[in-house]
């Protein structure tokens, strides 16, 4: 158990027996060190229920505390309420010990384990190339997954895309007519068609592939297009470290009849009805103020049919937890598709669904201006090829998925510590780089070093925020968002230079310099598990 765990163990216990609500405690790091390592403000909380004063309670729950004296080695009580806890030595002791001992499993919970977990990600059609608007997704959705692998779950990521809509017809028709264009032959170009240079170029191949004798309406326009926009994709999520493991596709929910089926079950629950020549969904069933179109008057159905269909099998498959991820685009439509899959009879629990916002490229301070229709847009790949996976990756966690995303470009291509994933790699590397001479001074790392030693403000800092760790994983995975780890990474790091600005770690006395050496090992650990989950690298050197 760790130190906050046995914190919440015994507040709970003591808050029951005063006749308290044992709920909600807060227990935080001190924003003094000075008071102590943890700080609660449940007295606070619970004045009114008690009708006494913060202080006052704060104090009778002091005095019914049952303190392990291996983990806490003082209890104070500050105004206007505050508990505040202290850790004891050989708690500091056995927090290096276990980073040591444990290595890349230091903190792991494994509460996933035996669970099946599957994330849906990027899901992009391939009508296009990914752009920097799909990265956030693709990096937030395979930081989700790494999250889930780190706490014991078998994780499925997946990517679903619309293989048999509009869409595909328009791409279709988009490089028909640039194959006629580079003919000389006469071409109407569709309206809203698509008109990037990456179209021309699939027309160019088509002609060398498939020769000039091709004609309208031939099914290689869209079935070429198709297969070689989506090995692009492919390419570019290679670039920043991502590979899914199944790819599912709209098309094979209507070649095994699922969506027929989701149609006729729908109906039987008089969930649809026939109006203007178009099929409805009576969402006004689910709380929604109108019902929606579920098929087009044309025939041509709208997301919503298959995406339940989709969604049913996920549920069909077995997994303990689904994690949709989705554009902020999405925010109005995706209850629609759960709601009918609950309908159908379906427990939709293990669904959960994030929505993150959009991100604006800056250059000089200023908006770069992008539409993906027009063709006029920055790649993920020509971002990745520009900064490298580890800033793309970087920058597109920094900040929480529901804020939205400025990222700036000026930024991502400085090479100083003003860049903040150069300012988490240089910790790692200069860590490397001490515990090498400490290799030339014949000094090695000791889980059992005198860690008693370690005094001084900074270096108790240090074992503070390395004790965190488990606990900012367990945040991660109640939240689901990675930037919580990358903050934490961000203030050890930070607390790291601090240390490093001000005390040696060889030193003349052999005991400290083997103390020192075996913290900023602790360090160097959790730093490369916390980059490792972000997909970001740890450099020995820089």
């Amino acid at each position: 158990m760790n130190l906050r765990a046995h914190l919440q163990h015994i507040l709970t216990e003591a808050l029951t027996s005063l006749g308290l609500e044992a709920k909600n405690i807060a227990i935080l790091p001190t924003k003094d060190s000075s008071l102590g390592d943890f700080s609660t403000s449940v007295a606070m909380t619970l004045a009114g229920q008690a009708k006494k004063s913060p202080l006052k309670i704060a104090e009778e729950i002091k005095a019914v505390l049952t303190l392990d004296a291996t983990m806490v080695s003082s209890v104070t009580v500050t105004p206007p309420g505050f508990i505040n806890f202290i850790q004891s030595d050989s708690y500091s002791q056995s927090v290096l010990n276990s980073v040591i001992t444990n290595r890349s499993a230091f903190g792991q919970d494994f509460q996933g384990k035996g669970k099946r977990a599957n994330v849906e990600y990027v899901s992009a059609n391939p009508t296009g190339p990914l752009t920097v608007g799909h990265g956030r997704q693709a990096i937030l959705g395979d930081t989700i997954s790494n999250i889930l692998d780190w706490h014991g779950f078998d994780v499925t990521r997946e990517y679903y895309f619309n293989d048999a809509g509009r869409q595909m017809r328009v791409l279709g028709e988009s490089v028909e007519a640039r194959y006629f264009e580079h003919l000389g032959k006469p071409f109407d170009f569709p309206e809203e068609g698509y008109q990037g240079s990456y179209i021309k170029e699939i027309a160019k191949i088509i002609i060398d592939e498939h020769g000039k004798g091709l004609h309208s309406g031939s099914i290689e326009f869209r079935e070429f297009a198709e297969k070689f926009i989506f090995e692009d994709i492919k390419s570019s999520l290679k670039s920043i470290g991502i590979k899914h493991d199944v790819f599912s596709n709209e098309k094979s929910f209507y070649e095994s009849g699922a969506i027929e089926k989701v149609v006729k079950e729908l109906r039987e629950k008089n969930l649809v009805y026939e109006k203007d020549d178009a099929t409805w969904l009576r969402t006004t069933e689910f709380g929604k103020e109108k019902d929606r179109v579920l098929i087009k008057s044309s025939g041509e159905p709208t997301y919503r049919l298959p995406d339940i269909a989709y969604h049913c099998d996920k549920l069909d498959r077995g997994f303990d937890l689904a994690v949709d991820i989705f554009g902020a685009d999405h925010m109005d439509t995706y209850p629609d598709v759960l709601s009918a899959v609950e309908a159908l009879g379906h427990d939709i629990t293990p669904f959960k669904v994030l929505i993150h916002q959009f991100v604006t490229l800056l250059k000089n301070g200023e908006k770069v201006k992008m539409s993906t229709r027009k063709g006029d847009f920055v790649t993920l790949k020509e971002l990745t090829e520009s900064f490298g996976s580890d800033v793309v990756r970087y920058f597109f966690i920094m900040r929480g998925m529901n804020s939205h995303l400025n990222f700036d470009l000026d930024l991502a291509q400085d090479q100083s510590e003003k860049n903040p994933v150069f300012y988490l790699q240089y910790a790692h590397a200069r860590i490397c780089n001490i515990i090498n001479r400490c290799k030339a001074e014949e000094l090695s790392v000791n889980p059992d070093a005198d860690f008693t030693l370690l005094m001084e403000g900074p270096e108790k800092e240090l074992i503070r925020k390395l004790d965190q760790f488990q606990h900012t994983m367990e945040a991660a995975l109640e939240s689901l968002e990675p930037q919580i780890v990358l903050n934490y990474l961000q203030d050890l790091a930070g607390n790291f230079h601090k240390f490093y600005a001000e005390y040696r770690v060889i030193t003349d006395d052999k005991n400290l310099s083997e103390a020192r050496l075996g913290l900023i090992e602790s360090v160097k650990i959790v730093l490369a598990s916390g980059m490792g989950i972000l997909g970001i690298s740890s450099p020995a050197r820089m």
